[in-house]
């Protein structure tokens, strides 16, 4: 997922140790991709912003390797019916798991959030460095433009006194 950065796009493929593109998707904010691996070696992940080069971006990648180990000893090679406390076990496993998901897309949603509260902050505070600098010049334009309707002005001293 892209947390930051431009129009929150990015490129991004797959490939397999023997170079054969096994995903690969552009300008996508966010996905998923599982993907059981049938040969072993170095599998490379690409992400790309050729397409927006003047925006940095920051990416939140999640990769989960092997599968998950069995709750319950034996578990998959057992033929009875599970008991009521194995059965519980599983359904709390499986929303605890839920939770972690919830728990997972919340934070990266609060990184997006903060990121553009940061951003609007910065916005805001040179908004307000600009104003104070303009009141200033006006300011000191309306003292000066008062001060020269007080101001008298004589007339040249060259002619004759009376």
């Amino acid at each position: 997922q892209v947390i930051a950065g431009g129009h929150y796009d990015v490129d991004c493929y797959v490939e397999d140790p023997n170079g054969r593109t096994i995903y690969k998707e552009t300008k996508k904010q966010y996905d998923s991709f599982p993907h059981h691996t049938e040969v072993k070696g170095v599998y490379t992940f690409c992400f790309s912003n050729e397409f927006s080069t003047f925006s940095h971006k920051t990416v939140y990648f999640d990769f989960r390797a092997g599968d998950e180990p069995p709750i319950l000893p034996d578990m998959s090679n057992r033929v009875t019916a599970l008991t009521q406390m194995e059965s519980a076990c599983v359904t709390i496993h499986e929303a605890l798991n839920t939770v972690i998901d919830s728990q997972t897309h919340y934070r990266l949603r609060e990184a997006q959030d903060r990121s553009r509260a940061e951003d609007l902050n910065g916005r805001v505070s040179y908004w307000s460095v600009g104003e104070t600098l303009i009141l200033f010049v006006v300011s000191i334009g309306q003292v000066m433009l008062l001060k020269s309707f007080f101001t008298e002005k004589r007339p040249g001293s060259g002619g004759a006194g009376t």
